[in-house]
């Protein structure tokens, strides 16, 4: 591809494509090739000028390479899969806007006053309808004033200032929407279900494990217990209870048997079916992540909530005002010059898009936000409670030796306990089946059907024998296992500050998987920086024995713990602390989190955990490092000032607005163009980041240090 280089600078560089400007679709795929090269941070292609603007690291000579050297008849695009830019709905808005400033334009120079003035009346129609419309409901709001603002213009034979005011609105309507899609689009772009690999069933009736990317329609899936259904499709086999809260919003989940269709996205809660596939991987998936967001804006703070009922409350007030001018100075244009502004539009718009803004910034971080609602709950939340395992500890424990009893074969014993966790997704299973595989083990399915008990373990047979793998109180109480006594001195003498999995054949103890599964290694600076930010309790509870509970708890520092929980343990916690009048954050990552994390007031999951932690939480972060908690505390912090700094604003200047007008410093038609022009500079200055290059800095250090946070509004 030939380019000009037009401006250099320090680590960027912008160029012009030589020749034909890239339509759009070339222009997002050349963006999504270039952002995809090692070394770029950043690219941005402008199809309409036909310029390229690149950031890069270090290397020079490599970007001017890879322009050179690109062609969108390149092999390697054929696989580049670009959907929902948002390049289209910027043409869209943009020239919906261009069309309408030369449309006003024309009609100005070109037609004679008369037929202007009929067009005044016919597009005055749309508002005096909306106005009444909303009369007739009952409702006092903004329409109604925007429709007594253009039907006293018109009254008064004043066709230019009806004309202006419509015009205003009409560019205030494509500016409010297009800001409000831009943050949905935006948002949406950030999300994903995060399912990767799912396990289809061959034509042998085999189970294979293969990437999501590579099933076709009219394959059969498996999905079980705690996992997520990755695609859309049928069910042909099996029932499960499946959650589909982010589909629909139901609370319970439903029974699914031969026959029903299972939606992508959604979790199953009890049970195993198979699934014959109807759509493929991102088939549909943008817009059920739309459907999402668009569901989420319901889930408004309570902050929120009162500006958007105090700006409908006003309205009222603004015809009182309007009456009480008129009466006093008997002047039409000073009374309708308090119609021309209101509170609504910009309470209205700027709040919402605060909220998309911060959960969209959130995302960056590697953290999805289901609604403002849950921002607001971390500003005001004073309990922390965090399970152990894949929480405070690593998401990938790892195995640290496979003891074996009853004579059995360490690498026999190891490829069984693989091949009966890797149904079943969380931390520790994870653990075993990354052993067989770093060993080099191969594990094909030898058992019958795998049953999973939540916080237990998991039941099948092997050559006619029940095989059961999970805890101390699954393996031993609930199935009556026992140790060989000649095995009991080992088995004794087992270390404690390990996590056990115990595996038993045929009623007998057979191995016991050591799993080392160490603290995050800021973990305790994490705890003190929550607690800097205004956490003060900070819990922890985990399954594990009182002797490692204590020892762990002690060095992360948390304010209390709790040891050999089950689910029930966990939610009951959390309901004593609603009783005390406490706001309480849950972070997890298992199937057995999601009672708590559906019982707190704000439910935290880690993104590599179970699919129903992810989908009964509120909120999912990353499990690479805890600072995704600091950064999402700061930002509902800085969010919630951000909120009350724009209501502020937003009653001062508009009052302001409305005393120019009634004292006939400023006419109707300008008061109308500087409350627009001001509501759109909030909603733009709150799509702004919350967090500032130097809290980013400090991110990249194990801690935040006190006092240091600039709060930024």
């Amino acid at each position: 591809m030939k380019c000009k280089i037009l401006h250099e600078s320090r680590n960027r560089i912008r160029v012009h494509i030589a020749g034909k400007k890239p339509t759009m679709e070339q222009a997002d795929l050349l963006e999504e090739y270039l952002l995809s090269v090692s070394g770029i941070d950043e690219a941005k292609v402008y199809d309409r000028t036909g310029d390229i603007v690149v950031i890069y690291r270090e290397d020079r000579d490599k970007v001017i390479s890879v322009l050179s050297g690109f062609s969108f008849d390149m092999p390697c695009l054929s696989d580049m899969e670009v959907n929902h830019t948002s390049r289209e709905l910027a043409h869209e808005y943009s020239e919906k806007i261009v069309m309408t400033v030369v449309r006003r334009g024309l009609k100005r120079l070109l037609v004679p006053p008369p037929i202007r003035h009929v067009i005044s009346i016919y597009n005055s129609i749309e508002y005096l309808v909306r106005g009444i419309k909303c009369l007739l409901s009952g409702k006092i709001e903004v329409s109604v004033l925007d429709a007594t603002a253009i039907g006293a213009s018109l009254l008064r034979g004043d066709f230019d200032t009806a004309s202006v005011v419509m015009f205003m609105l009409r560019i205030g309507d494509i500016l409010d929407e297009w800001t409000h899609k831009k943050s949905v689009d935006d948002l949406a772009r950030t999300m994903s279900l995060n399912v990767d690999n799912v396990w289809l069933k061959t034509e042998s009736g085999e189970e294979v494990l293969v990437r999501v990317a590579n099933v076709k329609p009219d394959d059969v899936v498996v999905v079980r217990t705690g996992g997520m259904i990755p695609l859309d499709g049928k069910v042909c086999a099996g029932e499960a209870m499946v959650n589909q809260a982010s589909l629909t919003g139901e609370s319970l989940p439903v029974a699914k048997r031969n026959g029903s269709m299972v939606y992508a996205g959604t979790v199953i809660d009890e049970g195993e079916i198979e699934i014959i596939v109807e759509k493929s991987a991102g088939t549909g998936r943008y817009d059920r992540i739309v459907k999402m967001i668009e569901e989420s804006e319901k889930l408004k703070s309570d902050t929120e909530t009162r500006a958007m009922h105090l700006a409908d409350s006003l309205v009222p007030y603004m015809f009182l005002g309007s009456g009480i001018t008129y009466l006093l100075t008997r002047n039409v244009t000073k009374a309708l010059s308090l119609l021309m502004v209101d509170f609504s539009c910009a309470l209205k718009l700027a709040m919402p898009i605060s909220v998309l803004s911060a959960m969209r910034e959130a995302s960056k971080h590697g953290i999805t936000v289901k609604g403002g609602k849950f921002l607001e709950i971390l500003a005001n939340a004073d309990t922390f409670v965090f399970d152990k395992t894949g929480t405070l500890t690593h998401s990938r424990p790892h195995v640290y030796d496979v003891v074996t009893f009853n004579n059995e074969d360490e690498i026999e014993m190891l490829r069984l306990a693989a091949c009966l966790e890797e149904h079943y997704p969380h931390s520790i299973a994870n653990a075993v089946v990354e052993e067989a595989k770093s060993r080099g083990i191969d594990h094909e399915e030898k058992h019958s059907k795998v049953e999973y008990i939540v916080a237990h373990g998991i039941s099948s047979s092997i050559d006619g024998k029940k095989a059961v793998i999970g805890s101390y109180h699954f393996v031993f109480e609930d199935e009556g296992c026992v140790v060989k006594k000649e095995d009991k001195t080992r088995f004794d003498a087992l270390p404690d500050h390990y996590s056990h999995l115990y595996l038993a054949i045929g009623g007998v103890l057979s191995a016991v998987i050591l799993i080392e599964d160490p603290l995050r290694e800021n973990a305790s600076e994490i705890l003190d920086d929550l607690h800097r930010l205004g956490i003060d309790k900070l819990v922890m509870m985990t399954g594990d024995s009182e002797r490692t509970a204590k020892a762990i708890a002690a060095e992360v520092g948390v304010d209390e713990y709790h040891s050999e929980v089950l689910p029930d343990d966990k939610a009951r916690f959390i309901r004593q602390e609603h009783d005390e009048g406490r706001t309480v954050v849950m972070i997890g990552d298992g199937v057995n989190d999601s009672p708590a994390l559906s019982e707190a007031d704000c439910g935290i999951a880690v993104s590599t955990g179970a699919a129903i932690a992810r989908e009964v939480a509120d909120i999912t972060i990353t499990a690479d490092d805890l600072k995704e908690l600091v950064v999402l505390k700061i930002l509902s912090d800085r969010l919630q000032e951000r909120i009350e700094r724009n209501y502020r604003t937003i009653i001062s200047f508009n009052g302001l607005l409305i005393l120019l007008g009634v004292l006939g410093i400023i006419p109707p038609a300008t008061g109308a163009l500087l409350h627009n022009s001001s509501t759109i500079a909030i909603s733009l200055y709150s799509m702004t980041g919350l967090l500032t290059k130097d809290d980013t800095a400090r991110m990249m250090i194990p801690s935040i240090l006190p006092g240091t946070y600039d709060l930024k509004g």
